[in-house]
């Protein structure tokens, strides 16, 4: 699979990693050091090709995220759970993702969110809550699922509504993820 964009990660494991999985350009953060000169280097790649952020699922991946995402606003994002990113030797504790399989790198990226038509309904906060997404008893553990089925990542009841407008999530995307995550939690019930 060849990708057009150029992918953002945090270091040379990470680059060597998506390089087996993909066809893909990177640009390595060097973990939570990233400078200004990085940040015009992907504010520039985002302009040519559009880029991808794909961090690993702990604290310092969110912050790196986090500050891309404010100096180059409207990247694209691909998300691993922290399962996914784990080592599988026991004895390490290891997180990121070049510990992922590739499979689930590759799923990861396919799955990267294009822009939803701006004609379409946006996700208002009575939908979540009508969904059992927050304020009640398993939100937490609703939105965990749900932030796996349409790979935007784990959020909290007041992130949730933002992540969701973030990538531009439809009612009807939002209807169908959470239709599989109920029919999930039937078949473990």
């Amino acid at each position: 699979m060849k990708i057009k964009e150029i992918i953002i990660v945090e270091g040379k494991d990470d680059s060597s990693k998506i390089r087996q999985a993909v066809d893909a350009d990177t640009i390595e953060t060097n973990g939570s050091a990233i400078n200004r000169e990085t940040l015009q280097q992907i504010k520039h790649a985002k302009e040519k090709r559009g880029v991808i952020i794909f961090t690993d699922p702990d604290y310092p991946g969110k912050r790196i995220r986090h500050i891309i995402d404010d100096a180059v606003p409207g990247c694209k994002h691909a998300f691993l759970t922290p399962d996914e990113a784990r080592d599988k030797h026991p004895h390490k504790k290891s997180l990121g993702i070049e510990h992922a399989p590739i499979a689930v790198i590759q799923k990861a990226l396919e799955g990267v969110y294009e822009l939803a038509q701006p004609s379409e309904a946006e996700i208002e906060q009575q939908d979540l809550i009508a969904f059992g997404l927050i304020g009640g008893s398993g939100a937490k553990e609703k939105r965990a699922k749900l932030g796996r089925e349409l790979r935007i990542g784990q959020t909290n009841g007041k992130q949730l509504l933002k992540r969701l407008t973030m990538f531009r999530i439809t009612k009807e995307q939002l209807k169908k993820a959470m239709e599989e995550v109920l029919k999930q939690e039937e078949s473990n019930a």
